[in-house]
């Protein structure tokens, strides 16, 4: 029924969010009713000229989510939680409140060198091929997509420790996979993020989180904790699934897999390809009407959730009159990093393509025969509505021998 709620959870959302959401648009338009877990009520937003309308308007869509007006309708245990629960972060600040926070992130992410990453993600990324390349086989999603942002995103952090990588990795997933225990993965994050902001107020070092406590702006302890976590799960997890889905790609689609040997010329081009069309942010949550509006032709309420569909946007057929896909290198006008104040910082989104580019460009330098291990049919996503990502990467290739294990 055209006014009946869309659930956002699901099988069919899982396997073919693509064809789902462009299901929900012929019915119910650009702007839709739906209902997340436990039937808690949102609209989702799936055009993209409702979106940038959205993302431009934080006078009329704030992201406060002290703004909702469905408090009373979830429980305290709603697997969705720590993606709503009001937190003084970059995310949801507003106005002048949110300008310093950018100012702190930016100024703190600036300061990390883009030759010196290079060469740490280069670092990085042999090390982790190195444990597996004897073997001919490997899963690239836990053992390589999702592992290098984690440790590239905590050496930016003055960590430069395998194991605390990983445990981050593990709880973020948790966290973004909306599972049972999502919210524990959420506390246990953010108290693993305090110890690391005690260890940087004890010793700075040339790091984001010592240029964060030192920045004029004055950050508390809790500021600092909710913006790490914020720019640590986002980065890593959004990153990791560019990877993935590049790889995926790359591994499965002719126009890339002929040319597996030329990686750092095609690299980049998948890279952008999968910004358009399976960007690893699905749904960002999200704003609150701050008053009754109209959009899309529907009637929004104020305090009302409202979700947004980056993905969908993306691949609005109003943008695409031809169905032509919009994807070549150097075409910037995909929503993936968001849209206005509220978009993802850009010294973050240069960080984000570095790590990615290097480190595809690396694994397939390293492994230029790489292939499915399995048909591509197979190949399974991630539960969470939130991120697109593949569940699993198996591959086979030559095996060889590390650098200097002879």
């Amino acid at each position: 029924m055209p006014n009946e709620p869309v659930r956002l959870y699901g099988p069919d959302f899982q396997s073919d969010p693509a064809g789902l959401f462009e299901s929900m648009r012929s019915a119910h338009g650009p702007v839709v009713r739906v209902f997340l877990d436990g039937d808690v009520p949102a609209w989702l937003v799936l055009g993209y000229r409702e979106l940038h309308r959205v993302l431009s308007a934080p006078e009329t869509f704030g992201n406060d989510s002290r703004r909702w007006n469905g408090w009373e309708a979830v429980p305290q245990d709603w697997p969705l939680m720590p993606l709503v629960f009001p937190v003084p972060n970059i995310q949801q600040a507003e106005g002048e409140q949110h300008r310093r926070h950018a100012r702190v992130v930016d100024d703190a992410l600036n300061g990390v060198e883009p030759y010196e990453l290079r060469r740490v993600i280069t670092r990085i990324a042999d090390r982790l091929i190195d444990s597996f390349c004897a073997s001919g086989r490997a899963d690239l999603r836990p053992m390589y997509a999702h592992r290098l942002p984690a440790l590239v995103l905590c050496w930016t952090c003055g960590v430069d420790d395998d194991d605390r990588g990983d445990e981050f990795t593990a709880m973020i997933t948790a966290m973004l996979d909306a599972g049972a225990d999502s919210q524990q993965a959420y506390t246990d994050l953010s108290a693993a993020l305090h110890g690391l902001a005690l260890e940087r107020r004890a010793k700075p070092g040339a790091d984001v989180v010592s240029r964060m406590l030192a920045h004029p702006a004055g950050y508390s302890d809790e500021e600092l904790v909710v913006d790490l976590l914020a720019i640590i799960a986002a980065g890593q997890q959004t990153t990791a699934d560019w990877i993935g889905n590049a790889l995926r790609l790359m591994l499965t689609d002719s126009r890339f897999s002929a040319s597996m040997t030329g990686a750092r010329s095609s690299a980049g081009e998948a890279l952008s390809q999968v910004l358009w069309e399976d960007s690893p942010c699905q749904i960002h949550a999200g704003r609150y009407a701050v008053h009754d509006v109209e959009l899309g032709g529907q009637l929004l309420r104020k305090g009302d959730l409202v979700l947004l569909s980056l993905a969908a946007g993306n691949r609005d057929p109003r943008m695409r009159p031809d169905g032509s896909t919009t994807g070549e290198r150097g075409n910037k006008a995909h929503l993936s990093f968001s849209h206005g104040e509220h978009r993802c910082p850009y010294p973050a989104q240069d960080i984000g393509e570095t790590i990615a580019t290097t480190g595809i460009e690396v694994l397939l330098d390293r492994l230029p025969d790489v292939e499915l291990a399995i048909p591509a049919q197979d190949l399974r996503w991630r539960p969470s509505p939130w991120v697109r990502g593949v569940a699993s990467l198996p591959v086979t290739f030559t095996p060889t021998l590390p650098p200097g294990a002879l």
